[in-house]
């Protein structure tokens, strides 16, 4: 008989001893991880923490800091986030400034605490490149949801140790997740964010989608899809 699926809690602490002590969000703040997301696209970390350090020192990071910037400027600093649709990217930063001030008065923290949670998920789903995910991860940052975020890797990191099951996509294969993880939950934030990096670096480095480095993974001896590899 196979062994059973390591414990949430197994994975996270394994993946702690093997990669470090995780890092720490860039912020709490809705809107400022909003702008971490769209200033940069499919780059390295190092490589968005530059653009994002650039916006914070030469623009600011509130949404009248954006409104007031000039285009160039939005668009050179997207740049130093990757050069995929970089004038694109400059534009939603712009937009997404707007929508906060338009909708909520440039407050946008203080509108998601009165609203509830779904609503909250909601409102911060539409901003462009955001999304569900997106939307769950700003709200464990912050403190305001308890679940488990996850990006593509982290995803598939729980996929492969048999922890949840691949859906018909990758929505309803979020969805199943969360249903999933739910009563195995660490109790605090900061607990699911470090899962949330822990894993992420994992399916990153490790456990990528092409070519996973099975044999040096430190899960490999309770992972299904590692045995078979």
């Amino acid at each position: 008989m196979p062994p059973l699926p390591l414990p949430l809690r197994s994975v996270v602490t394994t993946l702690r001893r093997y990669y470090g002590a995780p890092p720490r969000p860039v912020s709490r703040d809705p809107f400022r991880l909003i702008l971490w997301e769209q200033v940069a696209y499919l780059v390295p970390d190092a490589q968005r923490h530059q653009a994002f350090k650039a916006l914070r020192e030469e623009v600011g990071l509130t949404p009248s800091d954006i409104e007031a910037a000039s285009a160039a400027t939005l668009v050179r600093i997207a740049r130093l986030g990757g050069p995929i649709a970089a004038g694109v990217r400059a534009g939603r930063l712009r937009s997404s400034a707007e929508r906060v001030m338009g909708r909520w008065d440039g407050h946008l923290a203080v509108a998601l605490r009165g609203l509830p949670l779904a609503q909250a998920r909601r409102a911060l789903a539409q901003f462009a490149m955001i999304g569900e995910p997106g939307a769950d991860k700003i709200l464990v940052f912050g403190g305001r949801a308890h679940l488990l975020p996850l990006d593509s890797n982290g995803l598939r990191v729980l996929c492969r140790l048999g922890l949840t099951s691949e859906q018909r996509d990758y929505r309803a294969t979020y969805r199943h997740a969360q249903a999933s993880l739910a009563p195995v939950l660490p109790r605090t934030s900061a607990a699911l964010v470090a899962a949330y990096y822990l894993l992420r670096r994992h399916g990153q480095e490790l456990c990528r989608r092409k070519a996973p480095l099975c044999t040096r993974c430190p899960l490999q001896d309770r992972c299904p899809y590692g045995r078979a590899h």
